[in-house]
């Protein structure tokens, strides 16, 4: 399997954005239960305008989250460009009969979100000055864990689809699964976990513009008593490097929960997957 994925800066330092960023271009070999083998760095730097500190602090980064995950960096290609931006191309490997897709999910599955909400609206803040030291630890935290352990572990345990969450946020990789397999997917809003300081935050104003184009967008597919207001908007929140959104028979995702925790691996039940009804999703 091969896959690509560029980001501009979500933070301040360059050697953190490159963990960031590398740990978010594996993340998408993991949520098809792949193995991620080899990469190839994906660069645009402004060299007129940053030194070349910068970019040697941004792959040396990138290079120690593909060290953690065993992947094998092989070249790349630098572009010069007004913007920063930096990302990977990744080779994965997986039997064809142990693909984990996006499509099918069935009804009276559980389904289960391996990481909080938030690092769209967190850094937004950043950029805005209105993060807290403690909600950008938590955030870089969370974007530079890789995705491994939950993906092994639910291959292991059966999971019957999976995606990971990224830009179209919550809601909007939800929506894809229940389109292709045909289901209506409930989520329970009490229960989805967000991060640290995430309502302040939203109170305050600091949401990304993707958040906003999210829910423009899935709205119309949404139907549950919380299909409106503020409290929804972390679900659309766009995130990077975020967790694995999965779904498993029950037996599954009991094991499966049991075995996280004793791993210590974050994983929260989120809702369930119901036969298709009026909407592709309910919130409740």
């Amino acid at each position: 399997m091969e896959t690509a994925d560029v980001i501009t800066p979500l933070v301040d330092d360059p050697h953190t954005f490159g963990r960031i960023a590398a740990a978010n271009a594996v993340s998408d070999v993991y949520a098809m239960g792949g193995r991620p083998v080899t990469a190839m760095n994906l660069v645009f730097f402004p060299a007129c305008s940053l030194p070349g500190e910068i970019l040697r602090e941004i792959l040396a980064g990138g290079q120690s989250i593909l060290q953690e995950a065993g992947v094998c960096l092989v070249g790349g290609h630098t572009v010069e460009d007004d913007e920063l931006k930096y990302g990977l191309s990744v080779t994965g490997l997986v039997s064809p009969d142990a693909i984990i897709r996006n499509s099918t999910a069935r009804p009276g599955d559980v389904l289960i979100l391996t990481k909080p909400l938030g690092t769209g609206i967190i850094s937004t803040a950043i950029k805005g000055e209105m993060a807290s030291a403690q909600i950008i630890a938590e955030a870089v935290r969370w974007m530079t864990t890789l995705n491994r352990a939950a993906a092994q572990l639910m291959a292991e345990c059966h999971a019957t689809a999976a995606t990971d969450v990224t830009g179209f946020g919550l809601i909007g990789h939800a929506a894809e699964m229940a389109r292709g397999a045909g289901i209506t997917m409930r989520i329970d809003l009490a229960a989805t976990p967000l991060m640290n300081g995430l309502t302040g935050l939203v109170a305050d104003g600091m949401l990304p513009a993707g958040c906003y184009r999210n829910r423009d967008h899935y709205l119309p597919l949404l139907s549950g008593i919380h299909r409106d207001g503020d409290a929804l908007l972390p679900l659309f929140d766009p995130q990077t490097s975020g967790g694995l959104l999965i779904s498993f028979a029950p037996e599954d995702a009991d094991r499966f929960m049991t075995s996280a925790e004793s791993s210590g691996i974050f994983a929260r039940r989120i809702g369930e997957v119901l036969p298709l009804q009026t909407s592709s999703l309910e919130v409740y």
